[in-house]
């Protein structure tokens, strides 16, 4: 079944909206495709105007900015630690924007957007008390 995007058939208080029009291709939307840790594979695909974007299906390094020093570094990858879109990609070790990710310089949350960026850029963040 293809997921559509376009205006629900119910109204907020869950009445029945009458559809002006049928589906149109424009209101397609993607197949979940997600970013893994892994050896590093993008994937170039087509969105609308003819213009493309990348998106990440399996990376090993994220592009880390520290605060603190205001500088910039590439490191490792090691796992998800947490992940607020949805808990059970922590266990699939699934990299969506927000995730917290345990890398070699610390603990960072991603800042792009896999799926639509084609790199992960994260902000590293203090250790917290009590998180080993």
């Amino acid at each position: 079944m293809g997921i559509w995007q376009a205006r629900s058939r119910r109204k907020r208080t869950g009445g029945r909206l009458r559809p002006i029009r049928k589906k149109r291709r424009f209101e397609i939307g993607r197949e979940l495709q997600h970013a893994t840790i892994g050896s590093g594979t993008v994937k170039t695909y087509r969105v609308r105007g003819g213009n493309r974007k990348l998106r990440i299906l399996t990376v090993a390094m994220a592009n880390v900015f520290d605060p603190a020093t205001k500088k910039s570094s590439v490191s490792k990858i090691l796992t998800v630690r947490e992940n607020a879109s949805n808990p059970n990609y922590v266990q699939r070790n699934i990299i969506t924007k927000g995730a917290i990710l345990s890398t070699e310089l610390g603990l960072v949350r991603v800042r792009s957007r896999p799926g639509q960026d084609g790199v992960i850029n994260a902000v590293r963040i203090p250790e917290r008390e009590g998180t080993a």
